[in-house]
């Protein structure tokens, strides 16, 4: 099964070394490492470090390709790319770029949050702030595509990927969404597909060839799934989801697609008429955004505020009040149909303890979540039925890396700075916790036999030298 489970990650992937993790979550997204051995249990500033280098903050994750570590960072005005050598750590190259506008930024988002993607000899890093650009893995510019301004308040996060001969990036914002495909040797447009109705979300699409037809491009929103033909952005189908904001990427499970999708069964914002009665001073049936800065959810005046136009209209909080209302949970869903898929395909659903952020793993057919507060829940991925539930005390607090899986062991990450490692079993048991010693908010990179990781200052490489 492991070795099907490879070849059908090299057939839908771009040529690359086999031992690389080169993109968001690694190869296609699945969040594992099928090489790797020997990893350590035990690590950190003084135990089995590898080496460990200063690099700029950015919450983008580290990825691994040509023996290079890629990394993306910001400085001012500066967009900045990093090239790493994966054996020492050594800086190879930086490259800056200055950025052509600014969005305006959630606390805990940055404008190098997306992660870098590469094939076997060139680099592709996005910035909100610029667009996309490409690099040989020598530090050389082969090409740009300028891209935004973008809407959307929370900002811009979702990661490009490589598909056979195209750069694929996903743009979905608080109107006007879009899927592009950018030709990887020449930077030029190959195909755009709006996405009417879509609004914000920051899932990482990955890259599917079904046993027939064509290779599909899988996208998440925070309403819906749809998946796309690879080659000339034609969607072929779709499924309605509910969810706060689509974060977490999906998985495969040969021909079932595991989705998490954190909603609601009840309105997250109250009835309109009770927050005027409130707090609608001057009774013009709306409110200002002074009137706003007095609630709870003032973050959140430019998400609600559709329009702009400085006042929330009951239409536009009605609107938002209904957003993620329903059926949520990991959601495991049977493909091969043509357009908006039956309920029947829905093969089952689990609604405890779903994660925000951090997606599930699937790991020698066992489905493993992460969520805030350290609680561990392991599901059966055949039928969704729960094995374990519990918690790695010693790493409480709240997760935004994504779980990653290698050598028989789990590797999850709290914003902390502490990497819990499981024995990767139904009945998981935490091993170790590590304490890297500052917040954490990128997900490590597994390749030949290392644990790759970024804190908040710097680049950490943790293994055997031999």
């Amino acid at each position: 099964m492991k070795l099907q489970i490879l070849l059908l990650i090299l057939l839908i992937s771009p040529p690359y070394a086999a031992q690389d993790w080169p993109r968001f979550r690694g190869p296609n997204g699945s969040s594992v490492d099928l090489l790797s051995r020997g990893l350590p249990v035990e690590f950190g500033p003084s135990k089995n470090l590898v080496w460990q280098t200063p690099v700029p903050f950015a919450p983008s994750s580290p990825i691994v390709a040509g023996g290079h570590i890629f990394l993306t960072a910001s400085e001012g005005d500066q967009l900045i790319t990093i090239a790493l050598s994966a054996a020492t750590g050594r800086r190879v190259w930086r490259r800056e770029i200055r950025r052509a506008h600014a969005h305006p930024l959630f606390p805990r988002n940055s404008p190098a949050s997306p992660t870098p993607a590469a094939d076997n000899e060139n680099v592709y890093v996005f910035f909100p702030d610029f667009g996309l650009v490409s690099y040989t893995f020598s530090g050389v510019e082969r090409w740009r595509y300028p891209l935004g301004p973008f809407r959307n308040i929370y900002g811009m996060a979702v990661s490009p990927v490589v598909g056979g001969n195209l750069v694929v990036l996903n743009c979905d914002q608080q109107s006007g969404s879009f899927l592009i495909a950018i030709d990887k040797d020449t930077g030029q447009l190959r195909w755009r597909t709006e996405r009417p109705g879509i609004v914000m979300g920051w899932a990482v699409p990955i890259v599917y060839a079904p046993p027939k037809g064509q290779t599909e491009l899988i996208v998440v929103c925070s309403t819906r799934v749809d998946s796309y033909n690879l080659s000339n952005g034609e969607r072929r189908w779709w499924f309605p989801i509910a969810s706060d904001g689509a974060m977490g990427s999906p998985v495969l499970d040969g021909d079932t697609l595991i989705v998490h999708a954190r909603g609601h069964d009840e309105p997250w914002l109250p009835t309109f008429d009770s927050v005027l009665a409130e707090y609608d001073h001057d009774k013009d049936g709306r409110l200002s955004r002074a009137e706003f800065s007095k609630t709870d959810w003032v973050a959140h005046f430019g998400r609600i505020d559709d329009d702009s136009d400085g006042f929330i209209e009951r239409k536009e909080w009605d609107a938002v009040r209904a957003y993620s209302v329903g059926e949520n949970g990991v959601i495991a869903v049977r493909l091969g149909d043509l357009g908006q898929l039956p309920a029947s395909a829905v093969r089952w659903r689990f609604k405890r303890g779903v994660p925000y952020v951090p997606a599930p793993l699937l790991y020698n057919k066992v489905l493993y979540m992460v969520r805030d507060g350290g609680i561990i829940t392991s599901l059966d991925a055949a039928t969704g039925a729960m094995l374990k539930q519990g918690r790695t005390t010693a790493a409480p607090g709240e997760y935004y890396a994504q779980p990653v899986a290698a050598d028989g062991k789990i590797f999850l990450v709290s914003e902390a700075g502490k990497m819990t490692v499981l024995k990767a079993e139904p009945q998981w048991e935490v091993l170790s916790v590590n304490d890297l010693g500052e917040d954490t908010y990128a997900t490590p990179a597994l390749s030949g036999g290392r644990i790759y990781v970024r804190t908040r200052t710097a680049a950490y490489c943790f293994g055997s030298r031999k």
